[in-house]
């Protein structure tokens, strides 16, 4: 696995030293939850674990790094075990293949019951059975219900770790029967030399941390798109334009998501506070004629329309006549911004 982000170690620390058998990580998407959680497995499984974690260069630590370990449980989203290279089991893998259902953006109510079943087999290496779920609140009503006995008394020495960005969707049941751990939010300091160790420039790592609110993981993301960072920064002056082609190429939940943080930006600037995700200067010119209290109530009225948006971003709409819905509409709000 790769070496873990500064800014994850100490958390790492903290979850080794405590005692239990199920731990709930918090924080907000892109700091790192599912990299964490799976070092936390890695590091239990361990046939020759070190006091900060796994060693790295045991069967155990190979045998994750493949996506085979045999007392390993990875519940996510089917389409994320896909993007990621996790195995599906075997029947719905097979519905896929056959096209009778797409891949599932939620966790099934099936692989929490296979997961059940597979806590109460034994230890194929001895080291006990660790299952991941990530991201927690991606279990619907009747998957959460099925763990709950489950995870209060587990069988063997089978140990959970859920991750979650959405801790307020996870039912109470589930809460309470985990130790918690909030991740902290790095510094720049921290997360500055780590983009550019992945390989982003040095003079575009700033930007995309910065477009990425801070968020580590979601800096990289960006960096690694087909975008640079001028390039974003150019996009809240051609929708301004009027120029449709700024979304060109995005994904509807893409779009949404920038068309979200301009949107907070421009209502900072608004009430007279500094932007958080872009630069002062990348955004949009006020229109001195438009006052701060007309501006302001066609702002709200857009990240509402956005939130709702974004609810149904998976729709399968028409991606071209949905982007240039959403152009159209940003070009009309920026004319009052």
């Amino acid at each position: 696995m790769p070496t873990l982000p500064p800014w994850l170690i100490p958390a790492l620390a903290q979850l080794l030293e405590r005692r239990g058998h199920a731990f709930l990580i918090l924080g907000p998407s892109g700091l790192g939850q599912r990299e964490l959680a799976l070092a936390l497995a890695q590091a239990w499984l361990c046939d020759a674990p070190k006091a900060d974690g796994a060693c790295g260069g045991c069967a155990s630590c190979h045998a994750i790094e493949v996506r085979a370990h045999a007392d390993l449980a990875v519940l996510m989203p089917e389409t994320d075990l896909l993007a990621l290279g996790w195995p599906l089991p075997e029947k719905a893998q097979a519905d896929i293949d056959e096209k009778r259902r797409k891949p599932s953006a939620e966790i099934r109510v099936e692989v929490l019951r296979d997961a059940i079943e597979f806590s109460q087999r034994t230890s194929a290496r001895g080291r006990g059975k660790v299952v991941l779920i990530d991201p927690a609140d991606r279990m619907n009503e009747i998957a959460a219900n099925a763990l709950l006995k489950t995870l209060e008394e587990p069988a063997g020495e089978t140990r959970f770790v859920l991750a979650t960005q959405a801790a307020h969707r996870l039912p109470a049941t589930i809460r309470s029967r985990c130790q918690s751990v909030s991740l902290a939010w790095p510094s720049s300091a921290e997360v500055l030399p780590w983009l550019e160790r992945q390989g982003v420039a040095a003079e575009d790592a700033r930007a995309f941390l910065r477009l990425a609110g801070g968020l580590p993981f979601e800096a990289l993301r960006l960096a690694q798109g087909d975008r640079s960072a001028a390039q974003w920064a150019a996009m809240p002056a051609a929708l301004a334009r009027g120029d449709a082609s700024a979304l060109s190429g995005l994904t509807l939940a893409q779009s949404i998501s920038f068309l979200q943080k301009l949107s907070v930006d421009l209502m900072t600037r608004r009430l007279g506070g500094q932007p958080r995700f872009f630069e002062p200067q990348d955004l949009p010119v006020a229109r001195a004629e438009v006052d701060s209290a007309a501006a302001l109530a066609a702002l709200s009225a857009w990240a509402k329309a956005l939130l709702r948006a974004a609810e149904t971003a998976d729709h399968p709409f028409q991606p071209a006549l949905a982007l240039e819905a959403l152009a159209a509409q940003a070009h009309k709000v920026l004319r009052m911004a």
